[in-house]
């Protein structure tokens, strides 16, 4: 009787562990901001990333970048990552980062409002814009 309760409980505890998984169309429009970066909070003011139907972009406070993309295993695969090239003191460690990130395939969590991505030696966590 108690392997019987114990089967029945298993969808519930599998069910829990592991988060749900990230589709491109729930997250084409929208906008994410850095909260950190590498652990790190963003040194830029405006910071940002855009999802839209099979693009990325992203500003860290200077240069603005951005990929072609598709979300696979829930992995963002972008690339190649373009950027512009100005320079701005304090910001081009973490942009280096971001970019660094965005091309390692990384894994993308989302939680709510919140969302984690790894990849590449490198990770950021932001919230949703509103």
């Amino acid at each position: 009787m108690k392997n019987l309760a114990l089967l029945a409980a298993l969808p519930f505890v599998v069910g829990c562990g592991a988060p749900p998984p990230v589709s491109l169309g729930k997250l084409s429009g929208t906008t994410w901001h850095f909260t950190a970066i590498d652990g790190t909070a963003p040194v830029g003011k405006e910071t940002s990333l855009r999802f839209d139907k099979g693009r990325i972009g992203a500003n860290v406070g200077c240069n603005g970048m951005g990929a072609d993309m598709k979300i696979v295993g829930g992995q963002i695969i972008a690339g190649p990552v373009i950027s512009t090239q100005m320079f701005c003191e304090g910001v081009m460690d973490q942009e280096r980062a971001v970019g660094a990130l965005l091309a390692a395939k990384p894994k993308i969590t989302v939680r709510g409002t919140m969302m984690t991505l790894r990849g590449g030696g490198h990770s950021a966590e932001l919230h949703l814009e509103g």
